[in-house]
């Protein structure tokens, strides 16, 4: 390509992102910049048709990835739980539980939101949930309304970083590195992420008894055996799911995959134990699977077009220039690819994120020496991150819409940032310290 044309790819690419951000499909915005782009380059005689006969095989390739397979089953895993009721028993029983403490409720918010993600790993099912049950309740017993609904937004969105995680499998495929490995060395800083928020509810209830008050002795009236007897019965059923799936990729039983699959017929049992197992709800389930899968597998169709037109103009070689020369060497490469993922994360969904830019950075990333793995695992948690982030965070869109009236988005907005930095600061804690990641990957080893 001439340097008169050099421009085409990086011009392309903003295309791609203004679309996006405008709201127009993804699937089909990366595909008609691809086709638009394919006809300026080929009228300019700088793109060769030849790339797009490599679309076919690219589309088989997608649709044979073993990998990729993992997606349906957890989201179908994520919308059976949320049928089954266990959210709902959760946040009651951990509720009464922890409700005689100050920030007893918020407390069992950040458990609860640590339990199902480890269970569903889908960021929206548990924030709406969690809304609908936990904030009413807050609000009644006088909880400041911004620490209530950040506690909500911020421990939904654990999802996207304790596995098992959609964004992990997507970042594992997009990475070339094992989802297992992903998976495990993802724990300790799931945990550190809960275990901020769990710290953050104590210190303000501490320091401000009014924003986080104890719930009166009359709302808390079960107690001694039954308590007991509700803990065991709404504890341990997710416990054994969790066993079922991180213990089976753990200890090399069985792969992502494959744990996926276990942990869906131990959804479907759950749900028959709990009486939600209906022909009404098993065909909601799977049409909510079907849908989000297609929408998945049209997105990397897209993607696919996108990258062969992309590396057909050699965009891919000019971000690749520009990334590797950025002073600084790997601290230069990891502050700007972190900006760029935590500023797109504001307009764009993980999805687009993991497709299209991604990819760019793997080349850069392997080039500089670093560490695949705790790449990924700081690229989830920057995803999660940009979850919280307003304006445009998602899981603040997915509580403003099931919270109650007198819950302003200011509201939301405010109580959503104490918890961005909490998140903040463990995302640099694990940038610093890689060992928080390679730790549990190399006692599987």
């Amino acid at each position: 390509m001439t340097l008169a044309y050099e421009w085409l790819g990086p011009v392309m690419f903003a295309g791609a992102l203004v679309l996006l951000s405008l709201g127009y499909s993804v699937a089909f915005s990366l595909g008609g910049v691809a086709i638009l782009f394919s006809l300026i380059g080929v009228s300019l005689g700088v793109f060769d048709p030849v790339f797009l006969t490599a679309m076919p095989q690219r589309i088989f390739g997608i649709m044979a990835n073993y990998t990729l397979l993992a997606i349906p089953y957890f989201i179908f895993l994520g919308a059976m739980l949320e049928k089954s009721g266990i959210a709902e028993q959760l946040l009651e029983t951990m509720g009464i539980l922890f409700g005689r403490l100050r920030g007893g409720l918020a407390l069992a918010v950040v458990l609860v939101g640590a339990l199902l993600a480890a269970t569903t790993g889908v960021v929206a099912a548990t924030v709406v949930a969690m809304g609908l049950i936990s904030l009413p309740i807050m609000l009644r017993y006088g909880y400041n309304k911004e620490l209530a609904t950040g506690v909500i937004v911020a421990s939904g969105t654990l999802g996207q970083i304790i596995p098992p995680s959609v964004v992990l499998v997507v970042l594992g495929d997009q990475l070339g590195v094992s989802v297992g490995d992903l998976f495990i060395g993802s724990v300790i800083p799931g945990l550190m992420m809960a275990g901020a928020f769990a710290l953050h509810v104590l210190i303000v209830a501490f320091l401000r008894p009014d924003f986080a008050p104890a719930l009166p002795e009359e709302v808390r009236a079960i107690g001694g055996k039954a308590l007991g007897q509700r803990v065991v019965k709404v504890m341990v059923p997710p416990i054994l799911l969790i066993l079922l799936i991180l213990g089976s990729i753990f200890f090399g039983i069985a792969t992502p995959t494959e744990a996926g699959a276990i942990g869906c017929i131990g959804t479907v049992i759950l749900a028959a134990f709990n009486r939600q197992l209906t022909p009404q709800s098993l065909r909601q389930v799977c049409d909510l699977t079907l849908r989000t899968s297609s929408m998945v597998m049209y997105i990397l169709i897209g993607s696919t077009a996108f990258s062969l037109v992309f590396r057909g103009l050699n965009g891919d070689q000019f971000m690749n220039d520009f990334l590797a020369n950025l002073p600084g060497g790997q601290v230069g490469f990891m502050f700007v690819s972190m900006l760029v993922v935590f500023i797109l994360g504001f307009f764009i969904d993980f999805f687009e994120i993991a497709f299209i830019v991604v990819p760019l950075f793997v080349p850069v990333a392997q080039q500089l020496g670093l560490d695949l793995v705790w790449y990924g695992v700081v690229l989830g948690a920057n995803l999660q991150t940009s979850f919280l982030t307003p304006p445009f965070g998602f899981a603040l869109f997915y509580l403003r819409g099931v919270a109650p009236k007198e819950v302003t988005t200011a509201d939301i907005y405010r109580g959503a940032v104490q918890f961005i930095l909490l998140q903040l600061i463990v995302l640099v804690l694990v940038i610093i310290f890689p060992g928080i990641v390679s730790f549990l990957p190399s006692l599987s080893s």
